[in-house]
């Protein structure tokens, strides 16, 4: 028998790595790479991404202080993705349906909720999963919010709901778990009006991005759920504004979800329990990630066009801190929980057991 094979595997695989370049609007340079998409916004929209980028940072910084104060529970440092979550959230409308996990506070709060909330939530405060955005609460668990947005997408579609998608998130990691599959596949079954996005910030904790799968882009996992997919340039938030727009008006017309992976870099560490950068990552591997900064090359851009300055970036910064500092202070002002009063909430009428537990700590809370 002729040793002649019926398929080349290898010719299969090496195909894999022929992908698209992912697409970019401004480049780490500050130079245009897309004149035509970068004409669509005005010069007022550079200003308010700017802000908007800027209120992240400050968010961070501030919260980070908090934080080592013994002032919150958990919270999942975001500086170095302000294009990524600002881009991606400001395509939205209020209408449509967010689905965030823990690294995904900044875009809960401009999609409604309020700072206090956020804060409030991450004390593991029961008023922190009141707000009014049309949202869950951040979900802790990795890649569950994408089984989640498969749901709330297909009842959108049984709704009828014009006009309305749901989008949610996950990091790198996230994409090593079942449930994102699980999630996007059955999105992709009934063909669901949700936006799957992914944030790679290049690490899942200490993993890094090469250590999880072999997939040469994660974006193009979701072609075995049969859904559209692309990568974006996290830096640059014109193209996340952009892309996630182009997704949403191709959702809304019925075409079913779309999966997103935002090439991003958390510039420190995965939360605020802890873990050192230092130990899994290098200098040489960060300093190109941080002349990547996506405040930087819109800075330059809105200084060059004179809509910028660092006085102006400045007195911002103060006043989204002081106002921080406001929320913080509200949020101390809330009673705190108590067992006797999550107990209660656990089932609309308590078991007997229950009845005896509810019993036992409010007679130790009354004292």
């Amino acid at each position: 028998m002729a040793n002649k094979t019926i398929v080349d595997f290898e010719a299969i695989k090496n195909n894999l790595s022929n992908v698209s370049k992912p697409i970019q609007v401004l480049n780490e340079n500050a130079e245009i790479t897309n004149q035509e998409i970068f004409d669509t916004f005005s010069d007022d929209d550079l200003v308010e991404f700017m802000k908007k980028m800027v209120w992240e940072r400050a968010l961070h910084e501030q919260t980070m202080n908090f934080s080592r104060q013994g002032r919150m529970g958990f919270y999942a440092p975001t500086e170095g993705e302000e294009a990524s979550e600002m881009g991606t959230v400001l395509a939205m409308k209020k209408q449509d349906y967010l689905l965030p996990a823990y690294r995904d506070v900044p875009q809960l709060i401009q999609h409604g909720a309020t700072v206090t909330e956020a804060y409030l939530w991450s004390r593991g405060h029961v008023v922190g999963n009141k707000f009014k955005a049309r949202s869950m609460m951040p979900q802790i668990i990795i890649g569950a919010a994408y089984v989640e947005a498969a749901g709330v997408g297909l009842g959108i579609k049984k709704n009828k709901e014009e006009d309305t998608i749901a989008f949610t998130y996950t990091g790198d990691g996230g994409t090593s778990q079942g449930d994102s599959y699980e999630g996007m596949n059955f999105a992709g079954a009934y063909q669901a009006p949700v936006l799957f996005i992914v944030q790679n910030n290049g690490f899942a904790i200490s993993t890094p991005r090469v250590k999880q799968t072999a997939a040469p882009t994660l974006a193009q996992k979701a072609v075995a759920a049969g859904i559209p997919s692309v990568q974006v340039d996290g830096m640059d938030i014109l193209a996340c504004y952009a892309v996630a727009k182009a997704a949403r008006d191709y959702m809304v017309a019925g075409n079913g979800p779309v999966m997103i992976e935002t090439l991003t870099y958390r510039f420190g560490a995965h939360s605020s329990a802890g873990d050192d950068p230092k130990r899994y990552r290098t200098k040489d591997q960060e300093q190109p990630w941080f002349e990547k900064d996506p405040l930087i090359r819109l800075r330059k851009i809105l200084t060059d066009k004179g809509l910028w300055s660092e006085e102006q970036e400045d007195k911002l910064t103060d006043e989204y801190k002081a106002s921080f500092k406001d929320a913080i202070k509200e949020a101390d002002s809330v009673p705190a929980d108590t067992v006797s009063d999550m107990l209660k909430r656990t089932f609309e009428i308590p078991t007997p057991e229950m009845k005896k537990e509810i019993d036992k700590f409010e007679a130790k809370e009354s004292k």
